[in-house]
């Protein structure tokens, strides 16, 4: 006692003072655990922010409505009830693939089926229907399907993939819905080398081909390297009126009534007569040219962010006006060298696989291009089966099409701008 009076430690107060050190180390990791709850919390506000950025991604890509058809995921809310955090559905390490990616493959599949039904229909179709037991025959019924139908159909289906692939693109890269291959002049300037040919006493396709060729060199150097979309559209717009009005000079100055009557005939856009020679030729131009066009399809979806964010994502605009118009060249310029103008699958199409895949310019490509096949090919089976000697024209009866969506079209837009 006289120790601790003396000024040592006093052992009580010192076996006190340990076992409060002890319980400090003891609370120390209760202090630590009790953060868990406050990272817990900021992690499920992570997930919560990242699922509703993907909600609010989907309706985008949905055309604003609330998402149901398109399988949206719930916006998430602030709390439930009770103020407790709503769970996430959607895990950060199962990202669930892009909604116009899952309905472009549900719709692809479906096309195909539909492509190939519009394709037996045409090979059967006309006049004296062809069934297959005839197909192959050593009749006549034979011979008018192997040297016509069969390639008829081909040509129908070639002609109408690349009409609305074309469409596709032009409306992704120029960011406007009434784009299709007419306006930027490459059907009117492979027509106008058609007529040229037929004035001359030649066969179209050649021509055809050179005056579409032609006006892909003039659409880029006249839209220039710096002209973005504006520029390409203004530039395609002087080629086709150029065009038009040189066709219809030659028109006029025709030397017969006869070489005038076979440049309407052709200008109107048929497949009648065609046969397997002009399959071979002009199919694998029309293939070549929408498989330029495809390599267009992440550019395009970049494209939508602005030009500007296009080309921090390694976007080169001038090498991606040359690739549409090359692809574009390639194949409407077949297309239309063989069969002379068939317009609005361009235009029509790729509006209508929109409302089934969303406002993506890639999910609506290859759709488009089937969407066009189908309608080619069932276009072309109706007009065989109009009453009467002959045919009606195949781009009469797309125009007879095409006028009613355009005005349902431009009202439709004249009704959003309200």
């Amino acid at each position: 006692m006289g120790c601790a009076a003396a000024g040592g430690v006093d052992p009580v107060s010192a076996r006190s003072d340990l076992h409060a050190g002890q319980g400090q180390r003891r609370r120390r990791p209760q202090h630590r655990d009790a953060r868990a709850p406050h990272r817990a919390a900021e992690r499920a506000d992570t997930d919560r922010a990242f699922s509703g950025s993907a909600a609010l991604l989907c309706r985008a890509d949905d055309g604003g409505r609330d998402g149901r058809d398109a399988g949206c995921p719930p916006l998430p809310r602030a709390g439930g009830a009770g103020g407790r955090p709503v769970p996430i559905n959607h895990r950060a390490d199962r990202p669930t693939p892009h909604p116009s990616r899952r309905r472009e493959g549900n719709l692809t599949p479906r096309l195909i089926l539909l492509t190939l039904a519009a394709f037996l229909l045409s090979l059967m179709a006309g006049k004296t229907w062809i069934f297959p037991p005839d197909w192959f025959a050593d009749t006549a019924r034979g011979w008018i399907f192997l040297d016509l139908r069969l390639p008829r159909a081909l040509l129908g289906a070639g002609i109408g993939a690349i009409l609305g692939l074309s469409g596709a693109v032009l409306q992704g890269y120029l960011r406007n819905p009434l784009a299709d291959p007419t306006v930027v002049g490459v059907s009117s300037s492979a027509a106008l080398g058609g007529v040229i040919a037929i004035l001359l006493g030649f066969t179209p396709f050649p021509l055809a081909m050179a005056g579409g060729g032609l006006s892909v060199l003039l659409l880029v150097l006249m839209a220039g390297r710096g002209g973005g979309p504006l520029g390409f559209i203004l530039a395609g717009m002087v080629l086709a009126t150029l065009s038009g009005s040189l066709t219809a000079f030659l028109i006029s100055i025709a030397p017969n009534p006869f070489a005038t009557s076979e440049i309407i005939a052709w200008m109107m856009g048929a497949l009648t007569d065609r046969g397997m020679a002009d399959a071979v030729i002009a199919l694998p131009l029309m293939a070549a040219g929408g498989a330029v066009l495809l390599l267009t399809a992440r550019s395009l979806d970049a494209l939508t962010l602005g030009e500007d964010a296009a080309r921090s994502m390694g976007v080169d605009p001038a090498r991606l006006q040359w690739i549409i118009a090359l692809g574009i060249g390639l194949g409407v310029g077949a297309a239309v060298a063989v069969s002379g103008v068939v317009g609005f699958v361009g235009l029509m199409v790729p509006h209508i696989i929109r409302r089934f895949v969303g406002e993506r310019p890639s999910a609506t490509l290859i759709p488009s291009a089937l969407g066009g096949a189908i309608l080619v090919l069932v276009a072309d089976s109706l007009v065989r089966l109009v009453p009467g000697p002959g045919e009606v024209r195949l781009g009469v009866a797309m125009a007879v099409l095409g006028a009613p969506f355009f005005f349902l079209l431009l009202g439709k837009i004249r009704g959003q701008g309200a």
